[in-house]
C-alpha cells in the first residue's frame, strides 16, 4: 500500500518520469541486499551481473529519450522508499508466505488498501459524482478497470509468479515494462530507434542470465 502513495506522491511533485522509472528498476538489485544481508541467502554471482545488465539497458533506454532533469529532485527519495519496500516485501513472502494461497495473499493484502480507499471516496463525494455528473462516469471506471487489471489481477499473479520461480525472477518484472511501452508504441506507430530496440535485447539478456539454472 504505502509504495503506490510514494509514486503518487512523486509523481504529482513532477518528478522527472524517466528518472522515477531508472530508481523503481532498483527494485531486483534491493531484493538481492535484502536478501543477503537479512536473510543471509546465497546469490550466485552470474545472477547479480544479470540484473547489472538489465539495469544497465534500462539506464540507456531512459537516457536515450532524451535524458533526465532534476525537477523536485528531492521526491526521488520517495520512489527509494517505495523500491525498498518492494524488496522487503519479495523477500518476506519468498521466505516465510510462499506456502499460503497466492489468491489468498493478495486478496488480504489488498483488503488494508480498502479501508483509506473507503474513507478518500467518502471525502471526495465520488458515488454522488458518478451519479450526477456523467463527465466522471469514464474516468472513474476507467479507474476501476486499472484496480482490477493493473492491482487486484497483477497482484495476484505476481505472488503466483514468487511462489513459482522465486523473488528475484517476479522483481525483474520492471525491467519488462519499457518492453511492454515500446509494443504499445509500436502499435500506435510511434518511430522506434535502433538504440531502443538494442536496449530492449541488453534487457532481456539480463533478465535471461539472471534466471539461468
Amino acid at each position: 500500500m504505502f509504495p503506490a502513495y510514494l509514486f503518487a506522491i512523486a509523481i504529482d511533485k513532477k518528478l522527472d518520469s524517466s528518472l522515477a522509472g531508472i530508481l523503481n528498476s532498483l527494485t531486483p538489485l534491493l531484493v538481492i541486499v535484502i536478501n543477503v544481508l537479512f536473510f543471509k541467502a546465497h546469490v550466485h554471482f552470474k545472477k547479480i551481473v544479470g540484473v547489472l545488465i538489465g539495469f544497465t539497458g534500462l539506464l540507456i533506454l531512459s537516457l536515450s529519450k532524451g535524458g533526465i532533469t532534476l525537477n523536485n529532485f528531492w521526491f526521488a527519495f520517495f520512489i527509494l522508499l517505495a523500491t525498498l519496500f518492494y524488496g522487503i516485501n519479495v523477500n518476506l513472502v519468498s521466505f516465510y508466505l510462499r506456502d499460503i494461497n497466492p489468491i489468498k495473499l493478495a486478496t488480504i493484502s489488498l483488503s488494508f488498501i480498502s479501508i483509506p480507499a473507503g474513507i478518500i471516496m467518502w471525502q471526495q463525494n465520488v458515488p454522488l459524482l458518478v451519479w450526477h455528473d456523467t463527465n466522471y462516469r469514464l474516468p472513474i471506471l476507467a479507474s476501476v478497470v486499472l484496480g482490477i487489471m493493473g492491482t487486484a489481477f497483477a497482484t495476484a499473479l505476481f505472488y503466483i509468479l514468487i511462489k513459482r520461480a522465486g523473488g528475484l525472477f517476479a522483481s525483474l518484472i520492471t525491467y519488462g515494462i519499457p518492453v511492454v511501452a515500446i509494443l504499445w508504441g509500436i502499435w500506435d506507430n510511434e518511430n522506434i530507434s535502433v538504440i531502443q530496440v538494442a536496449c530492449l535485447g541488453l534487457i532481456l539478456s539480463g533478465v535471461f542470465m539472471a534466471n539461468k539454472n
